[in-house]
């Protein structure tokens, strides 16, 4: 169990030192900072200046070590723009973006898993038919283009929720439900099929053979076997709430992690980029790591195969 442990670990720790490398390399690749902050009419003298300000001047592999070297002692940089601490502002947003993401990961979970096992326990019913068709419908349509819609009919058609900003617990009800909607589908599908798949199994028939109630049969066999795969997605939506929340804080102008990444990105603000998309990919890895672990305790043939 230790090498099972260990291994995870080190290939966690490989792909997020992968991903700080490539969005190191991407980042200074895509523009000039000095010529984003500075404007296109500034003069070369002072251009030169800020580079030197900011350790822009030296080679790359120069400023990529010392960049790995200030993140192993904490210091994620500092703001271009707002000379501040790259991860005091990141800090700042955090509040904002639970705000979305929490809730939305709370209807997923509420009404995605419990909408597909109902499905599959009423097979070619026609509340069967009515979850695909809106599980699919869910998870089709792109989070920008289902904001729009949900502002459009609730915001400019009916009037009854405002279409963005922060002052009230109401500016939250569209983007968070912007936020849920393609989750609630994507898992609907999947605990459908796990369902039915596992419904089918030798097991299952044995167990309603011996007389067992068929609340028994579902609750004690079923569902637990059934669990693997939605835990996979599961731990993957939670791993990309952050990410998933870039989209719809720039539709609804929420002040999160998610609207600070697109300005930043606009600003060529450097370390506060990066910091963000480090722990973006923190989290990611965090909670993939955790699915593995969750794995390897639950079926030990995982642990033997890691261990190899």
């Amino acid at each position: 169990m230790i090498r099972f442990i260990a291994v995870r670990i080190l290939r966690a720790a490989i792909t997020i030192l992968a991903v700080v490398t490539f969005a190191f390399v991407v980042l200074r690749m895509s523009g000039d900072p000095a010529q984003v902050m500075l404007g296109p009419d500034t003069p070369q003298e002072s251009v030169d200046a800020f580079r030197r300000a900011w350790g822009l001047d030296q080679p790359l592999w120069i400023q990529y070590l010392a960049y790995i070297k200030s993140i192993f002692t904490g210091d994620f940089g500092v703001s271009m723009r707002d000379k501040a601490s790259a991860l005091d502002l990141v800090l700042q947003r955090v509040p904002a973006t639970l705000q979305l993401t929490v809730p939305a990961l709370f209807l997923k979970l509420m009404i995605g898993i419990p909408a597909g096992v109902y499905a599959a326990l009423h097979r070619q019913s026609f509340t069967d038919r009515g979850v695909i068709l809106l599980a699919v419908f869910g998870f089709t349509i792109p989070s920008f283009v289902m904001g729009l819609l949900l502002v459009l009919i609730f915001a400019v058609i009916l009037g009854v929720l405002p279409s963005g900003g922060q002052d009230t617990w109401m500016h939250g009800i569209l983007p968070t439900l912007t936020m849920s909607i393609g989750g609630i589908g994507i898992l609907a599908r999947f605990s459908r099929s796990a369902m039915i798949e596992v419904m089918g199994q030798p097991y299952i028939r044995t167990a309603s053979a011996k007389g067992l109630k068929w609340r028994d049969v579902v609750w004690s066999h079923a569902l637990p076997n059934a669990a693997v795969p939605i835990v996979t997605i599961v731990g993957f939506m939670v791993g990309s709430l952050i990410a998933g929340a870039v989209v719809v804080e720039s539709i609804f102008s929420w002040p999160g992690i998610g609207r600070l990444l697109v300005v930043s990105v606009s600003n060529r603000d450097l370390a506060v980029v990066q910091c963000i998309l480090l722990i973006i990919a923190a989290a990611m890895v965090v909670s993939n790591l955790a699915v593995d672990l969750l794995y390897g305790w639950l079926d030990p043939r995982l642990r033997s195969v890691a261990s190899h």
